[in-house]
């Protein structure tokens, strides 16, 4: 027992210590604003221009900022957005992304309102993430297949956790409470340390006394408690990234008509990469396009989230591992995609982030955009 708590007591103070090297200034600090986190981390709040690199013809290509020349698809004649208002630094920070399994591509205005649902469960569940804020995001995942005789509101389904990359499956909405408490609150944030794992190792911690990740609510790392084994199965996504798009046209009907255009003309571009994988392709690596529920902002359609795991090599074949960046851009149109996966999606990098730059992270290099 001694030699558990000398062990603790030494995962405890590496961390600290770790977590204090983010508050050194690095080379490109002109574009960055100190600020500590309450779980323990310190980010940097990056200034608009320091938060991704942008393209750069010299050492992209001279027409790294031009407009796909080949793209069929376009929006409707009156696809209308706004063009003038702010957009960086405009989003608020989060902590953890949870995207529940729907199989369906639309929903009721507020998803915590869908009748029945592990949304309507996690809105009005009392236990609340120790971690930092969740955000909660219906998708078009789809649905695991249940008896016929299960009552309604009590149907498993699969729920995807961010940054962690981890696929949390048999959740019913009674056991959402479970789901905070275990899964949840143990996993990886926005802000947590970048910690490399082996490919294909859960980010989740297994049955253990000791978590190292930490509480937004205090200063001090916390001691999470033992993780169930077998409350619900866990397994990585096999995806190295995630492109999500707002497809919510209860909302807002430009949502609902930019998704499908956008997701037709990112597969024209993966495709000949291979990179390409639908909904129910669990081949490893590639890109997984998923249709969310409303992120905020629809008046800047459309609205695009790209999560990249850490270590992502540009080939699209990264394995295993936790996001270690997540890219949020609004104002896409099917354009813009070829640029897109090619600089942003593999890249890192932002074409047009004076228009389209809505905020996001990079746990490598410890900066977020709140």
């Amino acid at each position: 027992m001694k030699r558990r708590t000398a062990d603790m007591s030494t995962s405890l103070s590496s961390l600290l210590r770790k977590g204090t090297s983010f508050l050194t200034p690095n080379a490109s600090s002109g574009n960055l604003v100190a600020s500590a986190y309450g779980n323990g981390d310190a980010f940097t709040k990056a200034l608009e221009g320091g938060l991704f690199p942008k393209v750069d013809p010299a050492v992209d290509g001279a027409d790294c900022e031009r407009d796909c020349e080949s793209c069929t698809v376009h929006y409707p004649a009156k696809f209308s957005i706004d063009e003038e208002e702010k957009l960086y630094g405009m989003v608020k920070g989060w902590a953890t992304h949870m995207l529940v399994a729907t199989g369906k591509t639309d929903w009721v205005r507020d998803v915590e309102d869908e009748k029945g649902s592990v949304m309507e469960a996690v809105g009005r569940c009392k236990v609340q993430p120790a971690n930092g804020r969740l955000m909660l995001s219906a998708s078009n995942m789809p649905i695991p297949s249940t008896p016929h005789n299960s009552a309604k509101g009590t149907e498993p389904t699969t729920v995807l956790l961010l940054p962690s990359f981890i696929l949390v499956e048999n959740v019913t909405p009674q056991a959402v409470p479970d789901l905070i408490n275990h899964y949840v609150s143990a996993s990886s944030t926005n802000t947590t340390p970048l910690a490399r794992p082996t490919p294909g190792a859960s980010a989740l911690p297994p049955d253990t006394s000791f978590s190292p990740h930490t509480d937004t609510a205090s200063p001090e790392p916390s001691i999470a408690a033992p993780l169930p084994p077998s409350i619900f199965p866990t397994r990585p996504s096999p995806h190295s990234y995630l492109i999500l798009l707002c497809s919510q046209k209860t909302r807002d009907a430009r949502c609902g008509q930019s998704a499908p255009l956008l997701r037709r003309e990112l597969e024209r571009h993966l495709r000949p990469l291979g990179l390409y994988r639908d909904l129910h392709d669990e081949r490893p690596g590639g890109v997984g396009i998923y249709f969310i529920s409303h992120v905020g902002g629809h008046k800047f359609s459309a609205n695009m989230m790209v999560y990249r795991r850490a270590g992502a090599d540009g080939r699209g074949t990264v394995e295993g591992g936790e996001a270690g960046q997540c890219i949020w851009l609004a104002r896409v149109r099917p354009e813009d995609c070829e640029g897109i996966v090619k600089f942003t999606v593999l890249q890192g990098k932002v074409v047009k982030p004076e228009r389209q730059l809505r905020g996001g992270f990079d746990r490598e290099r410890g900066v977020v955009s709140w």
